[in-house]
């Protein structure tokens, strides 16, 4: 039986949806027996109070409708609609007009906020509270001796226990003097502790404090502090301490101030102790790098910024957090501004670049040995192809055109990309360059054939040349325990001060086979679908490009300035295969080029020099491997295969064969299998060309685990990047994890031998779910 009873005052309407609600100003009560005296209402068995935006059950509920004090007893039980947080207590007093009132021996729920992140370990568990009495007012909660967890109850793996805790469903809950357990033993201290519950996490706060051991950096503890600063920028800091090596920062300020623009600072930095050398000095391998990242439009303009600055490159192989990062001695920088008009036909950029290679560690006379070349700035004018005529024989126009500022320096056994031991630095200072390519094409199409010709004039204007650009070689020299390195270079080379101009033409004819194919039932074991169809597209083009006539005087800064002199057939077979499957879906699941050119004109007008390492464009556009050591009438072959059959597999193979030297120069291949739970993958990267123009190489790496880093239950993986030729591990890995429904623990040690590094880490991480880790083991170096 339910009484319907008037209420004097108002209910907020309830966010949640819930069917069979009673109407706003109602209360809705019902019991197996039921008593009144005057303004008393007295519900015994299954008693039960209701609003629009909550309900109370219990074993017996005595109501005063005059003060709206409802005294619960036996199994209270108190749902929100619109926070959706249950209470279940002993007995309780709660105001329905007021929302506050008082629970004893309680415990509860409320929603958590899941942080979608493959970064943090997620729990769809609701956060548990218990504690000895409670209070309630309005949408706020004071726990009394009690705890929270993300765990589920009854024996949760951790808990934050505290005097008191305030907690606000749906947007936070604050503990002071909290003590963190582990399965109820003391884990961590912590005077304030802050956790979101609403749709915004970002809070201001300490960050979780993290430790590790490394074999040269000592023992290792950090702590950091996030700081929201408004809802558009916020900043964190983090600080450690090396106890080998001393203080490290870093520090990231990240901006959003409208809808178009954000921006990123991030910086990392050791001040280093040195590592004593025995004579008395100590060397210091500290420094500082930071990166600026932004995006914004403007007057039209689309702009992006990516810069990065590197102090040397001696404290990013020293300390450098990644293998992979210690082995990048490259820093490139760039930002533009771009505006597109007139439907996307023509395009004007402005564009700044930086990129600086790093050749070592060592310092050339208290000079870093290094190349920088800048573009300081550019502004580049292009236009796409646009039909000129409405016949049947198409023509269309279409041209780039560019006017840059740029600079260079660098080590003169590196001028003109000839390897070697530098003898003094270049600098080119501030050389102008003007550059425009008009060209016009069309096409012709019969019985299956392709024919594409077009014809491209060039004109460049450079404010500077050289007047003299030689090299000398020494004999071959063994070093760093490979079978031969570059030989050692002196190059001399003088600016002219003069300006030099160059104009050529280029035609390049494309012609295009018909393409051959078949189409096959495959065996029903292969499970590759119902049908394959197996395509052969061969082409060939032809390209002149004459004009060029004085190579060496041009200063190098980018591609515009290895355009040399050309007669080459470039022909190429490319074989595809398609899957269909049962539903008509297509995809292609293999892809093998092969390519070679024929060059009529060996020294290509003149640029290319007998045993020397010579970069042209004709060549670079075939192959990223240089294999000009001298006049050539051929290139190697290029053969490039991809091959997905299953979604479980997949493989990628690149390999130059070279007629001149009878092998293979090139190889890199990688193998790549994941089935379920289980993954493994295996590459090698090898070079086997002559020592003047490439480094002998061959590094091979092995890799594989079970699960992924927020997988719950057991996950494993290692890795391990071995050099074949000097016979040494440079990078290994094994990391094994185990994640509970709240809570995970990872552990992984590792080790880097590269360079001047080697170094042995053993690192932790402990993770707690929708919260955040703590611990040395970072995100990027876990298992995928």
């Amino acid at each position: 039986m339910f009484f319907h009873t008037p209420c004097a005052f108002s209910q907020a309407a309830a966010h949640g949806v819930k069917a069979d609600l009673p109407p706003a100003n109602e209360i809705w009560m019902s019991a197996v027996n039921q008593d009144s005296n005057d303004e008393w209402r007295y519900l015994k068995g299954s008693a039960k109070v209701e609003t629009t935006e909550m309900v109370i059950t219990a074993d017996e509920i005595d109501y005063n409708s005059d003060t709206h004090w409802a005294y619960a007893r036996g199994h209270v039980h108190l749902e929100q609609f619109s926070t959706s947080d249950k209470l279940n207590a002993d007995h309780a007093e709660y105001n329905l007009e007021t929302e506050e009132g008082k629970f004893y021996t309680v415990d509860g729920t409320v929603p958590a906020k899941i942080v979608s992140s493959p970064s943090v370990l997620t729990t769809t568990n609701p956060f548990y509270f218990k504690a000895d009495w409670a209070e309630r007012i309005k949408n706020r909660y004071i726990l009394h001796k009690g705890f929270v967890t993300d765990c589920k109850y009854p024996k949760p793996w951790w808990t934050f226990q505290a005097p008191e805790f305030d907690i606000i469903p749906g947007n936070r809950a604050i503990g002071r003097h909290t003590l963190f357990r582990l399965k109820r033993i003391p884990i961590l201290y912590l005077p304030y502790f802050y956790r979101p519950l609403g749709r915004n996490p970002r809070q201001s706060g300490f960050l979780t404090p993290n430790f590790g051991h490394s074999s040269i950096y000592g023992y290792i503890y950090g702590l950091g502090y996030y700081w929201a600063i408004n809802r558009s920028y916020d900043m964190t800091g983090v600080v450690q301490y090396f106890t080998t090596r001393g203080p490290a920062v870093t520090y990231d300020f990240r901006g959003k101030p409208n809808e178009v623009t954000d921006y990123n600072f991030s910086l990392y930095g050791v001040d280093d102790k040195g590592i004593p050398q025995g004579n008395g000095t100590v060397e210091k391998q500290g420094g500082v790098e930071f990166e600026v990242t932004a995006r914004t439009q403007i007057m039209g303009f689309n702009g992006r910024l990516d810069y990065n600055y590197l102090s040397s490159y001696l404290f990013r192989q020293a300390f450098s957090y990644s293998f992979y990062s210690a082995i990048l001695s490259q820093v490139t920088s760039v930002g533009y501004l771009q505006r597109r008009f007139h439907d996307d036909r023509y395009t004007f950029t402005i564009a700044f670049s930086r990129d600086q290679l790093f050749e070592s560690t060592t310092l050339l006379d208290q000079t870093p040995n290094q190349v920088i070349i800048q573009k300081l700035p550019s502004f580049q004018f292009s236009g796409r192809d646009q039909r000129l005529t409405s016949d049947s024989l198409p023509v269309w126009f279409s041209f780039d055109s560019s006017a840059a500022l740029l600079t260079r320096s660098a080590p003169t056994g590196f001028i003109n990309a000839s390897g070697g031991v530098p003898s003094q630095i270049f600098n080119s200072g501030a050389v102008g360059r003007i550059d425009l390519e008009p060209r016009v094409s069309t096409a012709f199409n019969f019985a299956g054939f392709s024919l594409s010709p077009s014809v491209t004039f060039g004109a460049t204007d450079y404010s500077n040349s050289f007047s003299q650009n030689t090299t000398t070689y020494g004999p071959i020299v063994p070093c760093g325990g490979y079978s031969g390195c570059p030989p050692n270079a002196v190059n001399t080379v003088a600016l002219a001060n003069a300006s030099y101009f160059r104009n050529d033409a280029d035609v390049t004819v494309d012609l295009r086979l018909p393409t051959l194919e078949r189409i096959y039932t495959p065996p029903k074991w292969l499970h590759l679908g119902t049908k394959l169809k197996h395509t052969i597209e061969v082409g060939a083009e032809y390209e002149y490009l004459t004009g060029i006539n004085a190579f060496q005087k041009i200063l190098l800064f980018d591609t515009t300035d290895i355009l040399s002199n050309t007669n080459q057939l470039t022909y190429s077979m490319t074989n595809r295969l398609y899957r269909k499957d049962k539903n008509g879906n297509v995809n292609e699941v293999l892809t093998w080029r092969l390519a070679q050119a024929q060059y009529f004109d060996p020294t290509f007008g003149g640029a290319v020099l007998p045993n020397v390492r010579n970069v042209v464009l004709a060549t670079e556009e075939l192959t990223p491997y240089t294999f000009l050591g001298g006049p050539r009438t051929y290139s190697p072959v290029v053969s490039t295969l991809i091959f997905s059959p299953y979604s479980f597999l997949n493989v990628e193979w690149r390999a130059d064969y070279d007629p001149f030297y009878r092998r293979i120069t090139e190889n890199t291949y990688s193998v790549g299998v994941r089935r379920g739970k289980y993954f493994a993958n295996v590459g090698d990267n090898s070079i086997n060309t002559s020592p003047l123009l490439l480094p002998q190489a061959n590094q091979i790496t092995f890799g594989g685990g079970y699960g992924n880093t927020n997988r719950k239950g057991w996950n494993a993986a290692g890795l391990v990047d071995y050099d074949l030729l000097v016979h040494k591990t440079l990078y290994e890995f094994i990391q094994a994890s185990y994640n509970t429904d709240c809570c995970g623990f990872s552990i992984q040690l590792r080790r880097i031998n590269v360079g001047i590094r080697d170094e042995n880490q053993y690192l932790f991480s402990f993770s707690v779910a929708n919260i955040g880790s703590f611990g040395s083991l970072q995100r990027q170096e876990r298992i995928q």
